[in-house]
């Protein structure tokens, strides 16, 4: 028993196994840092659950069967001497089992049923099916017996702490295959009928993600080997809209950050956008739909819950100025209006609620607002004015004075073009020192610079910075160029730590960012450097949250979307320069 495959090879202890459209997973990961012995399917409805465990079985003495696991886009398998399982996702909300030469034991993650949390076992007579429900994510799980037969069940109906699930099995010969199905659905739906071989599956999902590839990616080639698994990172992290996801969105992973936070989304619409404009617009404008009444947005939507109780950085007008020119089908000018009046009320925001009275610019409240939740940027306070901040309000302000003018609106533009100036001037006037930015504590007054690759990101300004300026943050900014990329502390800091969040490792977006700030600038050489460093720390060690910064290891969670199409961005400029 074979089935083709195609696409990258990956490991699904780095990268879960899923299906654009799914709000569940295949993976070992089952919490944050937590990996289980077997493989789970892992739903992220109402949060991040494991709800079953799959596990092959040895024939002969009915324990766990050694397996090696093998993935590509479009198949999962456990393999071992005696048989195989295979695994291929038919629907978003549907996978297809079959094996041969090794029975599989489907059982409930959770061990213990209350009546507040749990999963519940029984079998289904209308159905012809067993049906696992769950509290966490209010969902059911319906396993429908397609070929082979069940040969154990244990815990139906069972109460309290017990086993519950099922054993699956040839119906004599060991070696002749078994089939199941799994569904995750809400109350009921009529019974399961195949209308596809599970070949035909697996294919029909090969070239879903071959179509996907192809449209994100064309450019890519041998000098950018990890193109296509950024593709899958990126088309197996998006969900279908439900609960309070309002469009199509690619959540930050499928391992524990399965959410969508009000920065990253921006990263993930720009490397859509050539390919997947639709899909790109919907990323970028998904938190928007979820701005409250004084402009702000939340600090990061899920099904489930919207949090607004930090905010992230204004890089959405650097974000929507990329956008607009990366994008092959152009937004509708009610599209357009609708977006600027978003934008306009983000900004608005920061000018009003976070500008303390007499202040020129506006302040953080505390790290998270900026994203570099902990970096030595905030050590001395946490209420502070920083030049990244405005930096990003002087950009923003100028992509709606452009935006103003493009729906014909002549005197809001020129509001906005004066406001960016005067954001600009009060920067330099208030926080530069004619050797480095400082940051301001808001209720003491007090100013200090640190260490922090923060206090560069002015350098977003670009073509906005007088030239001593630029030069000067371009020459600290190469001091904290490690051989794998940019680290967020300087590594001879004393508060650098390896796996200190923003006090060290290599981040995606700070990468992006700089390199993009520094290009416009006239830096041409350090930005060369900075993608190729990156790219090649990609391409060797995955697209990990972020990286240790002296030996480009991955750290926290190994699947992150913005991390993957930071990379695409970067791979697909270097191709379109000609590199090789």
């Amino acid at each position: 028993m074979t089935a083709a495959r195609s696409g990258p090879a990956f490991s699904v202890h780095d990268i879960p196994f899923s299906m654009y459209g799914s709000w569940f997973d295949i993976s070992p990961v089952v919490a944050e840092k937590t990996y289980a012995e077997d493989l789970h399917l892992v739903s992220h409805q109402n949060g991040m659950h494991a709800v079953l465990r799959l596990t092959p079985l040895d024939t002969a003495t009915g324990d766990r069967a050694e397996t090696r696991v093998e993935a590509t886009p479009a198949l999962l398998s456990w393999i071992s001497p005696a048989g195989r399982v295979d695994l291929a996702y038919e629907s978003p909300d549907t996978v297809r089992l079959r094996g041969a030469g090794l029975p599989l034991r489907v059982c409930a993650a959770a061990p213990t049923l209350t009546p507040f949390s749990g999963t519940y076992f029984f079998h289904d007579a209308a159905a012809h099916a067993y049906v696992f429900t769950s509290y966490e994510t209010g969902r059911r799980y319906r396993v429908t017996v397609l070929s082979g037969t069940v040969a154990d069940t244990f815990g139906s109906q069972a109460l309290g702490g017990a086993d519950r699930g099922l054993t699956l099995a040839a119906d004599t010969d060991a070696r002749a295959p078994w089939e199941i199905a799994i569904e995750e659905l809400d109350t009921a739906r009529p019974p399961y009928t195949p209308t596809e071989t599970f070949d035909k599956i697996v294919e029909a999902a090969q070239n879903s993600f071959a179509d996907f590839v192809d449209t994100v990616a064309p450019w890519r080639s041998s000098a950018t080997p990890a193109a296509e698994l950024a593709a899958y990172v990126v088309w197996s992290a998006t969900v279908r809209p439900t609960g309070l996801v309002t469009r199509p969105a690619v959540l930050m992973s499928k391992h524990w950050m399965d959410k969508v936070w009000s920065w990253d989304h921006c990263f993930n619409a720009l490397a859509l956008a050539p390919g997947h404009p639709e899909l790109a617009w919907d990323q970028f404008s998904l938190p928007f739909d979820h701005q409250d009444e004084t402009g702000a947005l939340p600090d990061s939507v899920t099904h489930s819950e919207v949090l607004h109780n930090f905010v992230k950085p204004p890089i959405h007008g650097w974000a929507l100025g990329h956008l607009r020119r990366r994008l092959t089908t152009s937004p509708s000018r009610a599209e357009l209006t609708e977006t600027y009046d978003r934008l306009c009320r983000w900004t608005d925001f920061w000018i009003t609620a976070r500008r303390a009275p007499g202040s020129a610019l506006p302040h953080y409240q505390h790290g998270n607002d900026s994203g570099w939740d902990n970096a030595t940027t905030f050590d001395p306070e946490r209420v502070v004015v920083t030049a990244d901040l405005a930096a990003f309000l002087t950009l923003q302000l100028h992509e709606l004075a452009d935006l103003a003018t493009h729906l014909d609106r002549p005197d809001e533009a020129r509001q906005w073009t004066r406001a960016a100036e005067a954001t600009r001037t009060a920067m330099l006037d208030h926080l530069w020192t004619g050797d480095r930015f400082v940051a301001r504590g808001v209720d003491s007054g007090d100013t200090w610079h640190t260490s922090s690759l923060l206090d560069l990101m002015p350098i977003v300004l670009g073509e906005h910075l007088p030239d001593d300026v630029k030069g000067v943050l371009a020459d600290r900014i190469e001091a904290h160029l490690t051989p794998h990329g940019l680290a967020t502390e300087l590594p001879t800091s004393p508060h650098y730590l390896s796996d200190g969040y923003w006090r060290g490792p290599i981040w995606a977006p700070a990468t992006v960012l700089i390199e993009d700030g520094l290009r416009r600038a006239g830096h041409l050489r350090l930005a060369d450097d900075i993608s190729a460093r990156f790219r090649a720390l990609c391409e060797t060690h995955g697209f990990a949250e972020n990286f240790d910064a002296l030996n480009g290891t991955g750290l926290r969670d190994r699947a992150y979307t913005w991390t993957a199409s930071s990379y695409l961005l970067l791979a697909e400029a270097h191709a379109h320069r000609g590199g090789h």
